[in-house]
């Protein structure tokens, strides 16, 4: 335990709650309602805590005077927090599939999966090509360029040439 106080200890944890009509902070995330740039409506900005780019913008509704934005609540904050999770979620998802793509092919009287692990790198990318046995046992593993398309034809056409670096 560190000597800290209550208030210092709370300091260095999650930015405090905020609930005002066009800033809703709370759970690690903060909605912030803006002015569309072309002057035609409201629009809601969703930021994960510690990001500089919002997860999600999006359409906000009008008040009831058809001038001024609907203030945030409870219900709308949810909603956002949870599209916007999703967003970032199915992101995820894509950058994993881009990154670490796998195929199943035959092999040796065997199914192998074929697994392409991409590292991305401004100045020298690199990629390692894979073999793993139904067992998830390393048959083989070989550097390989990031720009290898791997596919059921080209993985089975590693495997049937014995596993080499291919060119």
């Amino acid at each position: 335990m560190t000597d800290a106080s209550p208030d210092e200890r709370d300091s260095d944890s999650a930015p405090e709650a905020l609930h005002l009509p066009r800033q809703w902070r709370d759970n690690g995330w903060t909605a912030q309602v803006i002015k569309n740039d072309n002057d035609e409506g409201w629009a809601v900005a969703m930021y994960r805590d510690g990001e500089a780019e919002p997860a999600l913008v999006g359409p906000w509704t009008m008040g009831r005077n058809k001038k001024d934005p609907k203030p945030l609540d409870t219900s709308a904050f949810n909603t956002l927090v949870k599209t916007a999770a999703e967003v970032i979620r199915r992101h995820e998802q894509h950058l994993q599939a881009t990154l670490h793509p796998t195929v199943t092919v035959d092999w040796a009287d065997q199914r192998i999966r074929v697994a392409l692990d991409i590292v991305p790198d401004d100045d020298a990318p690199q990629a390692t090509l894979s073999a793993f046995d139904a067992a998830g046992e390393l048959l083989a593993s070989v550097p390989a360029s990031p720009g290898f398309r791997l596919n059921r034809a080209s993985a089975s056409a590693w495997a049937e040439g014995g596993f080499q670096r291919p060119k």
